[in-house]
């Protein structure tokens, strides 16, 4: 078995031993878990199927949803993506990212995702209505990744993430890495299956002033102050398995995909969704999620399953431009929309 065949396995391996302890997943403890931003999809083109493309999505869309696609990209590939997250709720999400084509087989890539949760006054016991200004929290992942096509049929990658979340007085930085695993085969790659294993990574806790707390009376002249001590935070890992078919109508594409999601804090996901595509110049998307409520039969996620878009292609002569918006409706405020834009060097 040749080295690269032999690293393909190895990952694949990776994914199915790890997946053991994401079965054993309790979504009732699910507020035990942090960097809850992780688990975002910023990226409009794989939101706009509700993230259903395990198996074939490429470019720089990859680096979230199966980091393994991203060894389809052929040269360059550069994009933006804006997301209005739960519209009303005054949180915005926004994504870029760089794959470049390098050597014979390889593809090194980089993103950006960062989450502005707007501005929030300050209170505390004597001031409960505020007064005392404002703090502005966010969260920034940053990842760092490398894809290969091992054979015709096999490719693999792995992305290595850090993720920082902070406020006026409190941090908490955390490490950790996606691997998965994409097959294709039958006549025009028509068959593909996909695994990916996100955000698998050590605990981590918040650190900062945040943490100080004084003790005194009030006008009088004793004062004490100690540090709260942070319980440490487990991050949401996931398991995706799935697979797609494409069906070729002269210029005309249909593509048919299903996925499968274990989440180790969260109910168990089930996806189905599609894509229609004309000439490859004109896209249309839609997906829907159930979740798996058997065990209190209640909805416990403000998203409500259904998702959908549209994404255009346009030729520019050395590069492809292509736009891309989604929507997936949600149970309270207005849904969540994301436009993209990305840049296909020949």
């Amino acid at each position: 078995m040749s080295m690269r065949n032999n690293l393909s396995v190895r990952i694949t391996a990776l994914a199915l031993v790890v997946s053991g302890a994401l079965w054993a997943g309790n979504p009732q403890r699910a507020g035990q878990a942090g960097a809850s931003e992780l688990l975002i999809n910023p990226w409009a083109r794989n939101a706009a199927w509700g993230g259903v493309n395990v198996a074939g999505v490429t470019g720089v869309q990859a680096s979230f949803l199966n980091v393994a696609g991203t060894a389809n990209t052929e040269r360059t590939d550069i994009a933006f993506a804006n997301t209005n997250w739960l519209m009303g709720a005054g949180i915005s999400v926004n994504s870029f990212g760089l794959n470049q084509h390098v050597g014979d087989r390889g593809v090194l890539g980089a993103s950006l995702v960062a989450v502005n949760y707007g501005d929030f006054d300050i209170t505390n016991e004597a001031n409960p209505n505020g007064g005392l200004g404002t703090i502005s929290p966010t969260a920034i992942t940053i990842g760092m990744s490398y894809a290969q096509r091992f054979t015709e049929s096999i490719r693999g990658g792995i992305n290595i993430k850090v993720y920082n979340a902070s406020s006026n007085n409190l941090s908490t930085t955390a490490m950790c890495f996606d691997a998965g695993v994409q097959y294709v085969t039958g006549e025009d790659e028509k068959v593909k299956f996909g695994i990916t294993l996100r955000n698998i990574g050590p605990s981590a806790s918040y650190k900062g002033d945040g943490q100080v707390i004084n003790l005194g009376v009030p006008g009088g002249q004793y004062s004490q102050a100690y540090k709260e001590r942070s319980s440490t935070y487990e991050l949401p890992v996931q398991l995706s398995l799935g697979g797609s078919y494409d069906f070729n109508f002269d210029e005309n594409r249909v593509t048919m995909a299903v996925a499968f999601q274990s989440n180790s804090f969260q109910k168990d996901q089930f996806t189905v969704g599609g894509e229609y595509s004309f000439r490859e110049k004109f896209m249309l998307r839609g997906g829907y999620s159930l979740y798996n409520n058997t065990d209190d039969d209640r909805t416990t996620s403000a998203i409500s399953g259904l998702s959908a878009g549209a994404g255009v292609k346009l030729d520019m002569g050395e590069s492809d431009l292509v736009i891309d918006y989604s929507y997936s409706d949600t149970d309270f405020f207005d849904g969540i929309h994301s436009i993209g834009i990305a840049i296909n060097l020949k």
